[in-house]
């Protein structure tokens, strides 16, 4: 696959660039959560939320929480995010060291 000359990229580089479009899509799932509250319209359920931060979008999600303020007064986004953000650090962290 060569998506520009000269450049080939590898298995780590498509799944980092995955992980980035996927986090960048939680923080807007986050944004437009946030948009909706304000505007007193149909809302994205809290589980929906939270499982897009467990399955990946960790980083994406705190970003959400705190950079757009949004969710910050509830105990399962102030504790459940930074904890699905550490976890997946954590296992980005030990599958770098184990495919190196």
């Amino acid at each position: 696959m060569r998506a520009v000359k000269g450049w080939s990229p590898t298995w780590a580089e498509l799944v980092a660039g995955l992980a980035v479009l996927y986090n960048f899509a939680v923080f807007l799932a986050y944004a437009w959560d946030k948009l909706r509250a304000r505007r007193g319209g149909r809302r994205v359920p809290e589980r929906t939320l939270l499982c897009l931060a467990a399955l990946g979008g960790g980083a994406g999600a705190f970003c959400g929480t705190y950079l757009i303020r949004h969710k910050t007064r509830k105990a399962r986004f102030t504790i459940g995010v930074p904890a699905a953000l550490a976890a997946q650090v954590a296992l980005a962290a030990w599958a770098v060291t184990q495919l190196r």
